[in-house]
């Protein structure tokens, strides 16, 4: 197995130099970063659909023209994001200095996935630099083309003391982790994570996991189904379903289970006119493994295929693919899909619904469709998920004021927008006091008195606001 350990070193010790912690330096990677995208647009959108089939629309909106948004808002905003953060101060720190300084953690591990290589390897490896920090990038070998291609371009665009592009498989991803890092940042599934937060549990090394996990949909009847069926739909083609927020499955009542059916059908001929398979719209398993996984979850699913159901192993394609009257215990519901198939299960009511929601893991990603607003509070109260979108799937993801990411089992951190620099940088505590007017501290220096307590308590003391006109005075 390889060693890594004088890769990781080197780079601790090029960050100690400081050369990482300027304005110009973050501002001249971040540069690099837009020049790459920028000079690369095709050579990454064809990486892209080799990889996965990815149409042109889908490679540029969700990947290259995603992380370019928001690195230029990064830009934009650094030097904001890097001043001090001042804090407020009770009467005993009046004359002090308290404020928050951003420091970036050191060497930062970014694991990326396979489903978005450019996004989700892009993305905070630039949130990584922003908050000053050495980057070690580990690009998913499933998505070999585009993993190629980035440890190409890489070396190109960024300093290649600072920012180093490892690819390999299981035992190149295996060896890395036992290196010490300052940071770690993985995206994938849940039982890799596990290995993550093991491996970084021995040297406490702080982590954000993006995982995944089953995201429920729940339509009400109170809905307009044909709207409801656009958007579940796109959100479960968009990739070949492999998306992590994609919807995994629907509950909603038997009546409401045909009415959608019916408009999915509808949707499907609009989205696709000729043939799924035929269309530059859609895309493909990532690969054999994955194509044989879902394929062998829709022939144990037969009696239940409302929709779709085809496959071409050679083109590893699986048609958009509907499962009807589905019951919780069936395989579909055992784990994550990660492909084109939306199983319906039929429960009484958002009330069951729900019920089953909370009984399971936390899930990345809740959809709720309703015009009711008693039916809307209730998801939005009585669960907890990642994230909760009423009345569409996956857009959530594209507000990068919005933190992107799991609680439990589906994840821990976020990221997206300032929370990118935000998760790569230390919030160190600072207070700088003057050496005068030591008298003063004489009430907190031994021998202790009641005098000394009634002051400091004076000085200390909170009390809680009361409202009305003088509320803003603190009375």
């Amino acid at each position: 197995m390889a060693s890594f350990t004088e890769l990781v070193n080197g780079m601790k010790t090029t960050f100690r130099t400081g050369k990482t912690k300027s304005y110009e330096w973050r501002r001249q990677q971040l540069e690099g970063v837009l020049k790459l995208m920028d000079e690369n647009r095709e050579e990454i959108a064809a990486a892209l659909n080799k990889d996965l089939h990815k149409p042109k629309l889908e490679a540029v909106v969700f990947e290259i023209d995603f992380c370019r948004n928001d690195l230029v808002d990064t830009m934009n905003n650094l030097k904001e994001w890097m001043k001090p953060e001042k804090v407020k101060k009770s009467l005993l720190n009046l004359m002090d200095s308290a404020y928050i300084k951003k420091e970036p953690y050191g060497v930062a591990l970014v694991i990326g996935a396979w489903n978005y290589p450019i996004q989700l390897t892009i993305l905070p490896l630039f949130g990584a630099l922003a908050a000053g920090n050495c980057v070690l990038l580990k690009p998913s070998e499933v998505s070999w083309n585009t993993a190629q291609l980035l440890e190409k371009l890489v070396p190109k665009y960024l300093d290649n003391d600072c920012v180093k592009v490892v690819n390999g498989g299981v035992t190149e991803t295996t060896a890395l982790l036992k290196e010490r890092y300052d940071y770690i940042f993985y995206t994938g599934n849940t039982f890799v994570g596990k290995i993550v937060m093991k491996a970084a549990s021995e040297y406490l090394t702080p982590v954000t996991l993006e995982l995944g996990g089953k995201s429920p949909v729940y339509v009400d009847k109170n809905c307009d189904y044909k709207a409801v069926a656009n958007r579940l739909i796109w959100g479960k083609t968009c990739n070949a379903g492999q998306t992590c927020i994609a919807p995994d499955y629907v509950m909603c009542t038997k009546d409401v289970q045909e009415q959608l059916i019916q408009n999915m059908k509808t949707t499907l001929g609009e989205f696709f006119p000729d043939d799924p398979s035929q269309s530059e719209s859609y895309g493909r398993m990532v690969n054999s493994r994955h194509f044989q996984r879902v394929k062998k979850m829709i022939d144990s699913n037969q009696d239940s295929i409302a929709i779709g159901g085809d496959t071409n192993e050679k083109d590893n394609y699986i048609s958009p693919t509907i499962l009807k009257d589905v019951k919780f215990t069936d395989s579909a519901m055992n784990e994550e899909i990660f492909g084109p198939v939306l199983p319906i299960v039929t429960v009484k009511d958002e009330d069951a619904a729900i019920e089953h929601i909370v009984s399971g893991e936390k899930p990345l990603a809740m959809y709720v469709f309703s015009n009711d607003k008693t039916v809307k509070d209730k998801f939005r109260n009585s669960t907890s998920s990642g994230g909760l979108v009423i009345n569409d799937t996956m857009m959530h993801a594209g507000v990068m004021t919005l933190p992107f990411g799991g609680v439990g089992n589906s994840g821990m951190g976020a990221y997206h927008g300032k929370l990118t620099f935000d998760t790569f940088s230390h919030n160190r505590a600072c207070l700088e006091r003057e050496l005068k007017m030591e008298s003063l501290q004489s009430i907190r220096y031994p021998p202790y008195t009641e005098k000394n307590l009634s002051v400091i308590g004076w000085l200390s003391k909170k009390n809680p606001k009361k409202g009305g006109f003088f509320s803003f005075l603190g009375f």
